[in-house]
């Protein structure tokens, strides 16, 4: 069970960290957009918006940590996988 907790928590890292090395921002939409607002603007222009633009170094720390996971969770040894 551990062994697949840290494959998967690898897996998820490695992968997070492709998706920052291809995109340069996120942004993201508020979570209760009001409902009178909503009909204003359909498209949600009007209400603020959180952007995040990782760093350079961002995608090649999660992804080498993502990859060093991956590495340990084969080291487990079998008694603990239980």
């Amino acid at each position: 069970m551990w062994r697949s907790l840290f494959l998967a928590v690898g897996v998820y890292l490695i992968l997070l960290g492709v998706q920052c090395l291809g995109i340069q921002k996120f942004v993201l939409k508020p979570e209760n957009p009001q409902a009178s607002e909503s009909w204003i603007d359909p498209r949600g222009l009007m209400t603020p918006r959180r952007e995040i633009t990782p760093q350079p170094w961002v995608p090649y720390s999660l992804m080498s940590t993502g990859t060093i996971v991956c590495v340990y969770c084969f080291s487990i040894p079998k008694r603990l996988t239980g």
